[in-house]
């Protein structure tokens, strides 16, 4: 699933190859993807807007138009595509922009993503945006925020660093290696965890997701940022998907947590 470094991968490659782009046309092929508008007027009012910039709001693609923004959301396996006019348009290209030049098709084998067209004010509070937490680098995001998010919060760890309303951008992957970097057990409670717990968990968040952006994020079997484009942090996963603690050599468990794999040391993670 792309998760914040993903997103961000995906803005930045998409950039390179739309800024300036003037949609001349757009096809949808999968209705309910198109999010609090009609889809007659979701084509309508893109037609002859242009791509001013891609912004990245938490997991949100942000296509910053004319008179609107273009919000996407990948959810489970969204990707998007550069292709020909003449290219076969498979049965998972569910919208297409067109250009004068190429279409940009949104590929989504599970059908999850979603769209919003917005108009441009007050769109950071405005749903679905004003709902999102703190970057990882705000200022605000401190030990204070987080004891006050936190402090009624009688769930695992594990479970509460998924929620999108405190923290944006962090997903299951980079749970599991925030948690080992912070030596934090995934079932502790987050209202139980100390003033320094949460000061690593901001640290090791920001140390992960900032080397997870510059290796362009990681590459799994659902996942790739766009063909040709692979990220390469999985080859510095320090126990999600691994077998064995780097630290102690032990075995570490793999367990569901609230449905979610988890990695962890127990040795390591007390």
């Amino acid at each position: 699933m792309p998760e914040l470094p993903e997103v961000e991968t995906v803005k930045e490659v998409l950039k390179k190859q739309l800024l300036n782009q003037k949609i001349l046309d757009v096809i949808v092929n999968y209705p309910k993807m198109i999010e609090q508008i009609k889809v007659d007027d979701f084509i309508n009012n893109l037609k002859n807007q242009t791509i001013i910039d891609i912004k990245r709001r938490g997991k949100w693609l942000l296509f910053e138009l004319n008179d609107y923004y273009l919000l996407s959301h990948l959810r489970m396996e969204g990707k998007y595509y550069i292709k020909n006019f003449n290219d076969e348009v498979t049965k998972h290209q569910h919208v297409i922009f067109k250009f004068k030049d190429f279409e940009l098709r949104y590929n989504d084998t599970r059908k999850f993503g979603r769209m919003y067209l917005l108009d441009k004010k007050n769109i950071y509070n405005t749903k679905p945006l004003s709902e999102l937490g703190y970057e990882p680098w705000d200022d605000k995001l401190n030990s204070e925020y987080l004891k006050s998010k936190y402090k009624n919060k009688k769930l695992p760890i594990k479970t509460v660093l998924l929620d999108q309303s405190i923290i944006v951008g962090i997903g299951n992957i980079y749970d599991d290696e925030i948690l080992f970097l912070s030596k934090i057990n995934p079932y502790k409670k987050a209202s139980e965890l100390t003033d320094i717990e949460l000061n690593n968990i901001i640290n090791n968040t920001k140390i992960v997701l900032e080397k997870a952006i510059k290796l362009g994020g990681t590459t799994i079997k659902t996942y790739t940022s766009s063909e040709g484009v692979h990220g390469r942090f999985q080859n510095e996963l320090l126990v999600h998907t691994k077998e064995v603690c780097p630290i102690c050599n032990k075995k570490l468990n793999v367990e569901k947590i609230n449905g979610r794999s988890t990695y962890y040391c127990e040795n390591c993670q007390k």
